[in-house]
């Protein structure tokens, strides 16, 4: 499938979720099952021979497409969520984003005491960068090394992708 094929299921939504901001909605993405098996596929075949223990996605979105992909890879997948919103004792981080402030967190236990396990970091869209590098953070906190940082969309003009290859390798499947 083309570039051009998969961006053209991502429905473009502006002034979302307030003015100024044009939000991607990868939800149609989704609900192309060519598009999203395509998505799925592509990055179990890049990151088969990483050597990756967990995949760790990041709220909400970052759900849907590390739990598919560490299905595929048979390896455990690890939740980012919102401050809140994990039962168990945490490892916090606070950021902030392109339209206010937030808190991230992340299970003190999250890599199941495995020695230095290796994780690929993985989220829907990076704009400015501030979740990401926050949960690339916490990550290293919780005692293990992040290879990679996959994000289905790049918003190239905010530079987010920029800024966290400072702390880790950063792959996009599309650079609007």
């Amino acid at each position: 499938m083309s570039d051009l094929k998969l961006l053209s299921t991502i429905r473009t939504i502006n002034d979302y979720p307030k003015q100024g901001i044009i939000f991607r909605d990868i939800t149609t993405l989704l609900n192309d099952k060519e598009a999203f098996k395509h998505t799925i596929d592509h990055l179990k075949d890049r990151y088969a021979s990483y050597g990756l223990d967990f995949i760790v996605g990041i709220e909400s979105r970052g759900f849907i497409f590390g739990a598919a992909l560490a299905y595929a890879l048979n390896i455990g997948f690890v939740p980012i969520r919102k401050k809140g919103k994990l039962p168990y004792k945490t490892f916090s981080q606070k950021y902030t984003l392109e339209y206010g402030f937030s808190e991230i967190e992340i299970h003190i236990d999250a890599f199941r005491d495995k020695a230095n396990p290796n994780v690929l970091l993985i989220d829907d869209l990076i704009a400015t960068g501030g979740t990401a590098l926050a949960a690339v953070n916490l990550i290293t906190q919780a005692g293990a090394k992040c290879l990679e940082s996959c994000f289905i969309i790049n918003l190239k003009d905010l530079q987010g992708a920029q800024a966290l290859r400072k702390h880790t390798q950063v792959y996009s499947l599309l650079d609007l």
